[in-house]
């Protein structure tokens, strides 16, 4: 089990407060970039951005873009963790098209309500979003062919699990595709224990 600095709970709900307000007022400033803006940043397939309603794209907040490092194929299962107001799903739901299928798992219920009424607007079947964490995920053993992240994983006290549960949910031979931000010095004890810093 690995010791993490700081309490969940408490940790969690920070991070439920801050992208509940991303989910609620996208126009926000904040730290990092959202929207069209940062799809455009990231070099999101600009077709199918445009396709999407600014309602599907206001509270994108990722890091970068996970679909550069490799392709997704037709009829796939996705599984996008830490899925926010769906973006990424329904990205990854048009290139899985009508015989795939996308879950989306967050665990702030105003990201998922935001997603669920994106997916009812833009009439994707192929796609549904489910409450849960990426240390448990709320799906049976070898059931996806590929696994999505951004810019998630590195909110998660305990990455060990996240990844633990990442390979229990992927099919032999599946494939994890994420951007994050990744830190290539040693964090002093201190700053790990500044729940602040964990929140994004």
């Amino acid at each position: 089990m690995t010791t993490v600095p700081v309490d969940v709970d408490t940790l969690r709900c920070a991070i439920q407060e801050k992208y509940t307000e991303v989910a609620i007022d996208p126009k926000k400033s904040f730290h990092f970039h959202t929207g069209r803006f940062a799809a455009a940043r990231f070099a999101y397939d600009s077709e199918a951005v445009e396709g999407l309603p600014d309602s599907a794209v206001e509270s994108f907040a990722g890091v970068g873009n996970p679909f550069s490092l490799g392709p997704i194929h037709e009829g796939e299962t996705v599984l996008d963790v830490g899925s926010g107001g769906g973006f990424d799903s329904f990205i990854a739901a048009g290139k899985v098209g009508t015989k795939g299928k996308v879950i989306g798992v967050d665990m702030t219920d105003e990201m998922l309500d935001k997603a669920r009424g994106n997916a009812r607007l833009v009439g994707m079947n192929n796609v549904e979003f489910r409450k849960g964490y990426a240390e448990d995920l709320p799906l049976t053993e070898q059931s996806v062919d590929v696994v999505i992240s951004n810019g998630v994983i590195n909110l998660c006290p305990d990455k060990t699990r996240v990844f633990q549960e990442i390979r229990r949910v992927l099919k032999p031979g599946g494939r994890l595709m994420i951007a994050d931000i990744v830190v290539q010095k040693t964090v002093p004890d201190a700053a790990k224990e500044n729940i602040d810093l964990w929140t994004g």
